[in-house]
């Protein structure tokens, strides 16, 4: 029996997983956050109860994955890592699926990493602790990027120079692992709908969309970086390129200045001025967070019409993501004024938060289906073993 640690590095936190190949439920599951600071580690076993940890100055993502070994090993009751499969946001021109990770793979993904500045460097470190940790493991790397790969030319480019799109400048798209599961659970639960034109909206912290057309991208809100498209919890979303230039030449602001403003303090903490949680703004009675959740449902409207257009219409909207999966109002307010799409919501059955909730008049079904991109992961690393 195989055993598969997934491993999902971000800029601070390390989210991870065991699943063994005779299973799609995982054995344990956690999550290191605010690495470098004040350190926390989660960990919960198969049926979902919380386990305990203890952390100690966790200011590394190779002194995250000790603590995480150290904390996951009574529960593999002897058994011991066999691959390790890896979140990799950017696989560029030259990875459209799963790879094993060699020297000169590494040295191909380290060249990207000026286009995700913020991601892949982390997603690297990730590997790079992975591979000391276990030398002998072969280390699978799992693209986001690789699910928009085969977009049409329309959706891939830039009205730029030529030039710019043969080095490499186009419009990637993210979230791939989660819409990739979500496209499978689709084939899996509703075949007749995955055929179709499916909408899905990835709403968290991270946030995009996807026009899904017989389970195939055709489009997708963000572009080159994962800034482009819809508002998240502190990216800004689609941008007037004109904004930036005024940034740079009247402001006096940096390169760095205007990316940190941009990554870290726009979207909706820039737009309420108090919080990136969706669930403090829900909350709130300050006009600002109005205003934040306001423009955040207008975009995905917004977007969700653009989508449609791509695949001449749609059959299908499905949320996932933090926000999508548990923010029944937001749903709501999304869907209040997409009639004209065929989008009919049932209101008891978005309030209880049940899979299918639009009505059964509404000519476009609209679902709600939890993504799992580290089973994705899984997958594709069993299946190198498999191979």
């Amino acid at each position: 029996m195989t055993t598969v640690l997934t491993l999902n590095a971000g800029s601070s936190s390390l989210k991870f997983a065991v699943y063994t190949s005779d299973s799609d439920q995982p054995l344990v599951t956690g999550l290191v956050d605010r690495i470098g600071t004040n350190a926390t580690l989660k960990l919960k076993d198969q049926r979902g109860f919380d386990l305990p940890t203890k952390t100690d100055g966790l200011s590394t993502h190779q002194e995250a994955l000790t603590s995480v070994l150290s904390a996951i090993e009574p529960e593999l009751d002897g058994k011991t890592i066999d691959i390790v499969g890896h979140r990799v946001v950017h696989g560029g021109l030259w990875y459209d699926a799963p790879v094993m990770v060699t020297d000169e793979v590494l040295e191909r993904l380290t060249t990207l990493e000026p286009f995700a500045p913020l991601h892949q460097p982390h997603n690297l470190s990730g590997i790079k602790a992975a591979k000391a940790a276990f030398p002998n493991a072969p280390q699978i790397a799992c693209f986001d990027t690789a699910f928009h790969r085969h977009h049409p030319y329309v959706n891939d480019t830039f009205a730029i120079p030529r030039a710019y799109y043969d080095k490499g400048v186009r419009r990637y798209g993210f979230h791939g692992l989660s819409y990739d599961y979500i496209s499978g659970e689709l084939r899996r639960i509703a075949p007749t709908i995955a055929q179709g034109r499916v909408v899905v909206a990835h709403l968290g912290n991270g946030a995009s969309m996807c026009a899904i057309q017989d389970g195939k991208s055709v489009a997708s809100t963000m572009g080159f970086s994962a800034l482009d498209g819809l508002p998240m919890g502190t990216r800004c979303g689609q941008l007037d390129a004109g904004v930036v230039l005024y940034l740079m030449d009247q402001e006096g602001l940096s390169a760095a200045d205007i990316s940190d403003m941009l990554y870290k303090k726009s979207g909706l903490l820039g737009l309420s001025d108090l919080s990136n949680d969706m669930r403090t703004l829900e909350a709130s009675d300050s006009i600002e967070a109005r205003q934040a959740i306001d423009y955040f449902v207008f975009r995905i409207q917004r977007e969700l019409g653009g989508m449609a257009a791509a695949m001449g219409g749609i059959d299908g909207l499905v949320f996932c993501g933090g926000i999508g999966e548990n923010s029944a109002f937001i749903r709501d307010r999304v869907c209040e004024r997409t009639a004209w799409m065929g989008i009919e919501i049932d209101h008891s059955r978005n309030d209880a938060h049940e899979q299918v909730i639009s009505t059964e008049m509404s000519r476009t079904t609209v679902m709600v289906i939890p993504t799992n991109e580290e089973l994705v992961i899984a997958r594709a690393a069993r299946e190198f073993t498999d191979g």
